[in-house]
């Protein structure tokens, strides 16, 4: 690989002029400087990256079009940072760029409070698109955005009316290259041949463990371009005007999504250029000395030519011009198109709350049905409601019963459709319906068994710490699996899923309460999973709205303190019913308290849930077809758990209900069991 800039110590006068004559390269060696600094200053963080592909970033963001006073502009070109650790990059391009970042944000990189985390965090630094940090998720992310700017072109864009054309730009790492997810995802935008999705490989040959040859040595362009993808090389991150060609390139491909292959050297232009100890650590002193020398840099830590400042304000002010000629083409286009310009609107608004809370049609169901059937039922309806409804499942459509039933699906040849086809690609299905909801405009979902929630879960996790309301619908909930046996059978799951902050977990016992969890669902401002049977779940007496209240008194005692609390959730409801009854011919006279929603049951007043659970009667038994951990909080020192302690077993669904306890006879003897402590 060439070089421009050489290891400290030999770099010529003329050069070290030429560099501080051209503002491109100063402009690249003060992302360089700002990166360096702020990660020394805060004695944390990955310099290597941001030194090497520093070009890469200015060359970016010199050909993108955004309004750093307007971050949330629709038809910006979205920046997707995948290789998250290297985030004082981004952090040097929003500060040079003008996105409202101040020298203070960098001087507190990675410190409490502040906007410049160590890894980039949507909603806190102005310009992220994206959470990033768990490697390759970003680029999944970024697929997401390239399919929704797709589909919301191929809506509503009229002849001289492009109201919705931009890019989608990534950038990744080594690490993200290696990543199944980014397979996954890869894989699937080039069936899909989103041409506007643009990826940029940082390719430097170091891990943290040393060279890539000790475990990756793979052709990664041959691979791409087998997946679909143009691949398009540039030998020196440092050429900025071949990066510049590359992305011309790029652009003109429509067909196919572009890789942009860039050698580049970590940690370069400092003693540790090219070596593994320059990925993760402080550069040292010394060693952000010897790179002031050899980059020509003689200001002080954080300090910045204000001709730099000046140059990136070029670019800036393009693109607030940018904004302007967009808002009067939109304009024009309200004008000619009044109903679809109205319906873009409201597809960017997203709210759709008061429509599906007054609909009363998705409270009606024909028959009895499995929770999942109950759910199909009701997502068709809801689609009604809510036009930017998009998602899929990873292949398993037909038993998720996650399909939209009047709509089309999306595929290479079909833009509009709103069935998803992910194909059997859990983890990116799941980051890619983040990217579709990062975007704007549309709300998406997914779906596969909650077995495979597993192959998720990070994605699933990422939804939680940016608070975005991608719904996860989760089929074949427990041991009524039934045949498939225990690698189908999920055991652990509700538990960690509701372990994770900011997820709302919904296990309904029918189809009233499959109607709210939908709607609870579609309406809210965090990540939901909707976990359903596959088993038939008879219609109950007095389910309903209340189950909007995530717990709720379904069926009382005649007493007014009962002498037992019953609580369950999905299918085990029936049964805590039944056992009720019998508890009643004994003399025992219980309340049963659905809970389909544990989260939503704590977002409720404490005299709500006391009224419901009154902190009086100890003597509770929890029924749940899964781990127990999540109930001992409400069972407490007095009470008891029928759960599952093991994995399931292959058989007909009612013997292994049978075989672990899931019985009248277990529940009422556990019910005995704890009324005589």
């Amino acid at each position: 690989m060439q070089t421009r800039i050489f290891p400290a110590g030999n770099l010529s006068r003329e050069f070290q002029e030429e560099t501080m004559a051209d503002v491109k390269q100063l402009t690249v060696n003060a992302i360089r400087m700002l990166s360096a600094d702020a990660i020394q200053k805060a004695n944390s963080g990955h310099p290597g990256m941001p030194l090497g592909a520093a070009p890469i970033g200015y060359a970016a963001f010199t050909n993108m079009t955004f309004n750093p006073k307007d971050t949330a502009f629709d038809n910006r070109d979205r920046f997707v940072l995948s290789a998250g650790h290297a985030s004082m990059l981004d952090y040097a391009l929003y500060y040079l760029f003008g996105f409202g970042l101040t020298k203070e944000d960098l001087m507190n990189f990675r410190q409490l409070g502040s906007r410049t985390a160590g890894h980039p965090e949507y909603k806190v630094c102005p310009g992220v698109e994206t959470s990033t940090g768990p490697l390759g998720q970003g680029i999944a992310n970024a697929v997401g955005m390239a399919i929704a700017e797709n589909y919301l072109a191929a809506k509503f864009n009229k002849e001289g009316f492009p109201v919705v054309d931009h890019y989608t730009y990534a950038l990744c790492g080594d690490g993200c290259m290696q990543e199944g997810i980014e397979n996954e995802a890869a894989s699937l935008a080039g069936s899909l041949k989103l041409g506007k999705l643009i990826v940029f490989y940082d390719d430097n040959d170091i891990t943290i463990e040393g060279s890539t040859d000790i475990t990756f040595t793979e052709d990664v362009g041959k691979r791409h371009e087998a997946l679909g993808w143009q691949v398009i090389k540039v030998k020196d991150a440092n050429d900025v005007a071949a990066l510049n060609r590359a992305i011309k390139k790029a652009k003109a491909e429509t067909e196919k999504p572009s890789l942009i292959i860039v050698k580049s050297e970590i940690g370069f232009g400092s003693p540790l250029q090219g070596k593994a100890s320059s990925h993760g650590a402080p550069l040292g002193e010394e060693n952000v000395a010897a790179l002031r020398k050899t980059l020509g840099w003689d200001l002080p830590p954080f300090e910045v030519p204000e001709e730099v400042f000046k140059h990136c304000k070029k670019f800036a002010n393009r693109g607030r011009k940018a904004e302007r000629l967009w808002k009067q083409l939109f304009k024009d286009y309200e004008a000619k198109y009044p109903e679809l310009a109205a319906e873009y609107k409201a597809w960017k608004k997203n709210d759709f709350s008061s429509a599906l809370k007054n609909a009363e049609d998705l409270w009606q169901f024909e028959k009895d049905d499995a929770s999942r059937g109950y759910g199909n039922t009701v997502l068709n309806k809801l689609a009604n409601y809510v036009p930017n409804l998009i998602g899929g499942s990873a292949d398993l459509a037909p038993a998720n019963k996650s399909n939209i039933k009047a709509r089309g699906s999306y595929s290479a040849t079909e833009r509009t459709g709103s069935n998803m086809h992910f194909g059997i690609r859990e983890h990116a299905m799941a980051a890619i319906c983040n990217g579709m909801y990062l975007h704007g405009g549309l709300m998406p979902y997914c779906a596969t068994f909650a077995v495979f929630s597993d192959y998720m879960k990070n994605a699933m996790r990422m939804s939680a710490i940016m608070e975005i309301p991608v719904t996860y619908i989760l089929t074949h909930d427990s041991i009524g699996v039934g045949e498939d046996g225990p690698t189908h059978q999920p055991i652990e799951h509700l538990a960690g899923l509701r372990a994770m902050p900011n997820m709302r977990v919904y296990r309904p016992a029918d189809g009233r309460e499959t109607a709210a969890a939908y709607i609870s669902a579609f309406t809210g401002k965090t990540p939901s999973c909707l976990v359903l049977s596959r088993q038939t779940l008879p219609m109950l007496n007095g389910t309903g709205k209340d189950a909007f209240k995530g717990g709720y008194v379904l069926a009382d005692s005649k007493k007014k303190t009962p002498d037992l609390i019953l609580i369950a959730t999905g299918s085990e409801v029936g049964l805590a019913l039944s056992a009720r009854e019998e508890l009643f011919k004994d003399g025992v006279d219980a309340r049963v308290v659905s809970m389909p929603c544990v989260e939503d049951f704590e977002a409720q007043s404490e005299k709500y849930k006391e009224s419901v659970l009154p902190s009086s009667v100890r003597a509770r038994v929890a029924i749940e077809a899964g781990s127990p951990m999540s109930w001992y909080k409400y069972v407490g020192l007095d009470g008891a758990v029928v759960g599952m302690e093991t994995f399931g077993a292959s058989a007909p669904a009612k013997q292994l209900f049978a075989k672990f306890g899931f019985t009248v006879e277990n529940v009422v003897a556990k019910a005995k069991d704890v009324l005589n402590k």
